[in-house]
């Protein structure tokens, strides 16, 4: 799944049925890879959105100090 969308957000033009098929046998149903595609294709729209728009990110996640 993870390549998948790597592939579809950096590689979109080397898509092939093959690589829809493997995530079939995996087990991602048709509804799973419309998932898969539609969160990948959202977050590509707003992270170009923002870059676009010049949007900086607050300032406590330019804090070093902040742990998770």
């Amino acid at each position: 799944m993870l390549e998948y969308s790597v592939k579809l957000s950096r590689e979109l033009w080397n898509i092939a049925e093959t690589d829809v098929q493997t995530l079939r046998d995996a087990g991602f149903s048709n509804v799973g890879i419309l998932d898969i595609v539609q969160v990948t294709g959202y977050y590509a729209y707003v992270n170009r959105l923002a870059e676009g728009l010049g949007v900086e990110l607050e300032s406590f996640w330019k804090d070093e100090e902040m742990s998770f």
